[in-house]
C-alpha cells in the first residue's frame, strides 16, 4: 500500500484503531512537552496517577508563560516544575531559555516522532517532521504514564506549493492565505501534508511558521517531509544524528488538496479580531498604527530577527509607535547579538523583551486603549492583547517592520527591493539552560507553594442532569473568552477555586456569581465552540463550576476532548435550528444518560422545561469516550482501569 506520509508516521506508532478518517486510533507517544501555563496542572494529574516516572522516550517542561513575577506564586510555579521534573526523569528548560516551540524545534525536534503537547501551537515540530499535536494536559499525562493518545483519525489534505514566493512575501503568508480561503474552522478533523517543488524553498524555521499557525486552521496538525533542508538545519543545531529522510510514497493518495502558487502571493495580514480575516496589506494601507511586536512562537526565530534587523539598518522607528521584539529562545539571543542583529535593533529604537511568549498571551505590553497593534503573532481575538478595545493586526515580520517605519500599515514591498538573509552554516549552541534528567531522582522533595491546591474531580455522571442555561454564546467563542489569559489570571493556573472566578469574565462578569447561586447549570454556544488553546482550564474550572452539559453546534477538537476528560458532557443539536429558540435563562433536562452513554444510539432527547419543548441532541463518542463521561473524566476512568 502507498502512504502519505502521515499515513507512514501513525502506522509505526498505531497501538489501536484503523487509519480510516472518522474513526478512532490510539499512537504511541515518543515525546512530550509541557509549558507552565499549562504544566502545573499536568503535573498534578500525573502524580495522581501514582507513576514513579515517565514512560516516553523524551519529556521536556518549559518555562515560558508566567514570567511576570509580580507575586510569589509564578515562582512557586516554577520551584514546583524543576523539583517534579527532577523527581521523574523530565527535563526541565529554565525561565528565559525561551519558547517552548522554538526551543523544541531548535534542541529536541526529531522527523517521524510523535510529539504531544499541552499547548495548542505544538504542531511547529510539524515543520522538522513531527507528527506533533497539542491537547489538554491529562491527556499529556496520560501519554507520561505511558498511555496511547487516542483520536479521531484524521482525513489527510495536501497541500501542494509551487512556484517560489516573490521578494517580501514569506511563509506567514502561506498560512495567511491558507486561513483566508479555509477559515478558522476549515481544518477541523484533517492534518495538512506540505508537498510540492515550492516545499525546498522553504527552511525550517519557516516551515515551522507554517505548522504553528496551522492550529488556527482548527487541525489536528500540519507537516512537511524531512528532507535536505532539514539536514542542514540539523547541522547548524549540532545533531546531525537525530535526521531520517521522510517522504510519501509515490503515488500515495489523499483525502483532499489545496494548491497554493507561490509566485501570486502577495503580503497579508489579518484584520481585528480573527486570524482568518485576511485581505491584502494594500486593502487597509494608510491605517495609523501604535504598536508593533515581532515576536511569539510563530516568529521569533534567528532568521525573523535578522530580516528585521536588516530592513532597520540605519533608520529609526515612528516617533509616534513603539516597538518590541522578542527572541525566541536564548540561542537566538545568543545568535542576533553575535552577528550584530541586535545591536540594529537597538540602535532603530526597539525595546527588547526576554525570550518568552510574552504579549501573545497578554503577558506585558498592552497596546494603549483603542490603539492599533500590527503583531507578527498567531492570534488576534478580541482582549488576548490585555487591552479589550485595540485592534491587532497580525502579519510577517518584514510587513510589521514597514508599519513600524512608517507609523502607518504598510505594504512592504513600498521599502524597495527584496532581500533573504542566510541562515549560519552552525548555531552557538549552549544547552546549559535546559537541565537534563537527575540521576538519582528518589530523594528529591517535591516543593509545592501556598498557590497550588489539590486537583478538583467530580464524581460518575448522573443518571438525570438538570440545569439553567447560564449563558448563550454564537459562534467561534475561544478558549480565551471561555478561560482568559493576561498577567491578573495566569499565575492561578494551579488553583483552580481561585481561576474558577475568571471564567466569561471578559463576556460577562456576572457568569460566575450565576453558576455559584443556580449550583452549576449549562452552557449553549455556536459553530466551532472553544476555539484556540489547548489550555484545559477552559473546561476544568467551569467543571468546578458545576457545568453539566455544554450544547453547540459544533466543537473545536481539543475543547471538546478536554469538556469529556473532564466529565462535561459536550452534545451538538441535531437540528441546529433548534440552537435559535433556545435562551439564557431556560431550564434544560436531559435524563437516561447511563443508557444513552451505553447502547449504540447517537440522539438523545432534551427537555427545554421552561418552554415546555423537546428536541433531540447527538454526539460523536466513540466507546471508550463514553466510558470516561460515565467515569466522570479521564482521570477516574484511568485510574480505575488501573486498579
Amino acid at each position: 500500500m502507498k502512504r502519505n506520509l502521515v499515513q507512514k508516521i501513525i502506522a509505526a506508532h498505531l497501538v489501536e484503531g484503523e487509519m480510516v478518517p472518522g474513526k478512532e486510533v490510539a499512537i504511541k507517544i515518543d515525546q512530550t512537552l509541557t509549558q507552565d501555563a499549562t504544566g502545573t496542572m499536568a503535573y498534578l494529574q500525573f502524580e495522581a496517577m501514582e507513576i514513579p516516572k515517565v514512560k516516553t522516550r523524551l519529556s521536556v517542561s518549559y518555562v515560558d508563560h508566567n514570567m511576570l513575577q509580580t507575586g510569589f506564586e509564578n515562582a512557586d510555579d516554577h520551584r514546583y516544575l524543576q523539583s517534579v521534573a527532577a523527581r521523574y526523569g523530565i527535563y526541565f528548560s529554565k525561565p528565559g531559555n525561551g519558547i517552548c516551540h522554538q526551543v523544541h524545534l531548535e534542541r529536541f525536534g526529531a522527523p517521524g516522532a510523535t510529539l504531544l503537547g499541552s499547548d495548542s501551537h505544538t504542531p511547529t515540530s510539524g515543520g522538522i517532521g513531527s507528527l506533533a499535536i497539542g491537547a489538554g494536559g491529562l491527556d499529556v499525562a496520560v501519554a507520561m504514564a505511558g498511555g496511547p493518545f487516542y483520536m479521531t483519525m484524521p482525513k489527510i489534505v495536501r497541500v501542494q506549493l509551487l512556484g517560489k514566493l516573490r521578494p517580501w512575501v514569506t511563509a506567514k503568508d502561506i498560512i495567511l492565505e491558507m486561513l483566508r480561503r479555509l477559515t478558522v474552522k476549515g481544518g477541523v478533523g484533517k492534518i495538512f501534508e506540505y508537498s510540492g517543488p515550492g516545499v525546498k524553498s522553504l527552511t525550517v524555521p519557516e516551515r515551522g511558521t507554517i505548522t504553528n499557525m496551522g492550529a488556527e486552521l482548527g487541525a489536528t496538525t500540519s507537516i512537511f517531509p524531512a528532507d535536505e533542508n532539514t539536514l542542514t538545519y540539523l547541522k547548524a543545531q549540532k545533531r546531525p544524528k537525530g535526521f531520517k529522510p521522510l517522504a510519501p510514497d509515490e503515488g500515495a493518495e489523499y483525502d483532499d488538496e489545496v494548491v497554493i502558487d507561490l509566485n501570486q502571493l502577495e503580503p497579508l495580514i489579518a484584520r481585528p479580531h480573527s486570524p482568518d480575516n485576511v485581505v491584502p496589506v494594500k486593502e487597509v494601507e494608510g491605517t495609523k498604527v501604535d504598536q508593533v511586536c515581532i515576536g511569539s512562537c510563530t516568529n521569533s526565530s534567528f532568521h525573523d530577527l535578522s530580516v528585521a534587523a536588516k530592513i532597520l539598518k540605519g533608520k529609526r522607528i515612528y516617533p509616534g509607535l513603539d516597538m518590541t521584539v522578542t527572541p525566541g529562545s536564548k540561542q537566538v539571543f545568543y545568535n542576533v547579538d553575535k552577528s550584530g542583529a541586535l545591536s540594529l535593533l537597538i540602535a532603530a529604537g526597539a525595546r527588547i523583551l526576554e525570550s518568552a511568549c510574552g504579549p501573545c498571551i497578554g503577558m506585558g505590553q498592552a497596546p494603549p486603549s483603542g490603539g492599533v497593534s500590527v503583531r507578527s503573532f498567531n492570534r488576534n481575538f478580541e482582549g488576548r492583547s490585555g487591552t479589550k478595545d485595540a485592534q491587532v493586526y497580525l502579519s510577517s515580520p518584514e510587513t510589521a517592520v514597514a508599519c513600524a517605519l512608517k507609523g502607518v500599515i504598510t505594504d512592504p514591498r513600498r521599502l524597495g527591493k527584496g532581500f533573504r538573509t542566510p541562515t549560519p552554516k552552525t548555531f552557538v549552541v549552549d544547552d546549559r539552560m535546559i537541565l537534563p534528567r537527575v540521576k538519582k531522582p528518589d530523594g528529591v522533595e517535591i516543593l509545592r507553594g501556598p498557590n497550588i491546591k489539590p486537583l478538583p474531580t467530580r464524581g460518575p455522571m448522573e443518571e438525570t442532569i438538570t440545569g439553567e442555561v447560564l449563558i448563550k454564546l454564537g459562534d467561534n467563542v475561544t478558549t480565551d473568552h471561555i478561560m482568559p489569559a493576561g498577567a491578573k489570571i495566569l499565575p492561578l493556573r494551579s488553583n483552580i477555586p481561585a481561576i474558577s472566578k475568571f471564567v466569561f469574565f471578559r463576556v460577562d462578569e456576572k457568569f460566575v456569581e450565576r453558576a455559584q447561586q443556580k449550583g452549576g447549570g449549562m452552557i449553549i454556544g455556536g459553530d466551532n465552540y472553544g476555539q484556540g488553546s489547548s489550555r484545559e482550564h477552559a473546561a476544568l474550572a467551569p467543571m468546578y463550576l458545576g457545568i453539566k452539559l455544554v450544547l453547540a453546534k459544533s466543537f473545536a477538537r481539543i475543547h471538546w476532548t478536554n469538556l469529556i476528560n473532564f466529565g462535561i458532557l459536550p452534545l451538538t443539536f441535531a437540528d441546529p435550528a433548534d440552537y435559535d429558540w433556545q435562551e439564557q435563562g431556560d431550564k434544560l433536562e436531559v435524563s437516561g444518560l447511563t443508557e444513552f452513554l451505553s447502547d449504540s444510539t447517537d440522539v438523545i432527547e432534551i427537555r427545554n422545561a421552561t418552554k415546555h419543548k423537546n428536541f433531540k441532541a447527538k454526539h460523536g463518542f466513540t466507546g471508550r469516550q463514553k466510558k470516561i463521561l460515565l467515569a466522570g473524566g479521564l482521570l477516574n476512568f484511568t485510574k480505575s482501569q488501573a486498579a
